[in-house]
């Protein structure tokens, strides 16, 4: 109650309210009751490569990247890997990130250790690999890029923005998702495929699909390339700029 008395007073109170996705507009809206005049649509910001290839590994790379922990979905597609053992190359699943600070905290290891125990049990454990190294931007652009695919297997179904989803669209990467909000939008016109949440057969279809039909997984990258200039943080500066500028000429 009270986080909500905080936003609908400093909602009152702003000139303009900067929402990063349509979803998050509509929530304001209907569940805030924020007038829907003072709401403006800035994307989240990337960093896009400035380079249009790299090398891809000889194994193609189903990837996710992120702080780890409970309600991340890696177990989904963990589930879904011994299906994959059959596609072309034996595409293998790199998980890229450390374990959220708060999750340390309160849990230790426990979720990254139940996972190393999962890809033992399903027997995939020359297919899965967890990677805790800190990536700087450029190296993460790198690491997106190199990916055959990048998969957000989130639990969430009410996630209204996700900066690791901008950042795998900007890449120019082919992406698969759960039905968040965020990842609903953005890729409703072919960056990606959306599945069910807790489905792994559904997971394990996409990235079948992606793995083994390049004309779509072709079609999806040129899409997400057709996304990403929108999403530059020099683009979205600007907004925020002219933004400002017509706030304080009404001054």
């Amino acid at each position: 109650p009270h986080q909500r008395w905080v936003l609908e007073r400093v909602a009152a109170t702003a000139g303009r309210v900067v929402v990063m996705t349509e979803a998050a507009r509509e929530r304001l809206c209907g569940e805030y009751g924020i007038d829907r005049r003072k709401l403006v649509m800035i994307p989240h910001g990337a960093t896009l490569p400035t380079t249009p290839r790299v090398k891809r590994a000889s194994r193609p790379i189903i990837l996710t990247v992120g702080l780890i922990g409970p309600g991340k979905g890696i177990e989904r597609v963990i589930d879904a890997m011994p299906s994959l053992q059959t596609v072309a190359g034996r595409p293998r699943y790199l998980v890229a990130g450390r374990t959220h600070p708060k999750v340390l905290a309160s849990e230790g290891e426990a979720y990254r250790e139940a996972r190393l125990e999962q890809v033992q049990q399903m027997g995939v454990a020359d297919s899965v690999s967890f990677d805790d190294r800190h990536y700087d931007r450029t190296a993460l652009t790198a690491l997106l890029q190199s990916a055959a695919v990048i998969v957000l297997p989130y639990d969430s179904t009410d996630q209204v923005t996700s900066g690791l989803l901008v950042d795998a669209v900007a890449s120019g990467r082919p992406v698969v998702a759960t039905a968040f909000p965020h990842a609903v939008e953005l890729l409703r016109n072919g960056a990606g495929i959306i599945v069910p949440h807790d489905d792994p057969e559904a997971m394990a279809s996409a990235l079948r699909r992606v793995l083994t039909q390049p004309r779509l997984a072709g079609s999806m990258a040129a899409e997400a390339r057709q996304l990403a200039p929108a999403m530059a943080w020099p683009v979205v500066a600007g907004a925020y700029t002219q933004l400002a500028l017509r706030l304080l000429a009404e001054r």
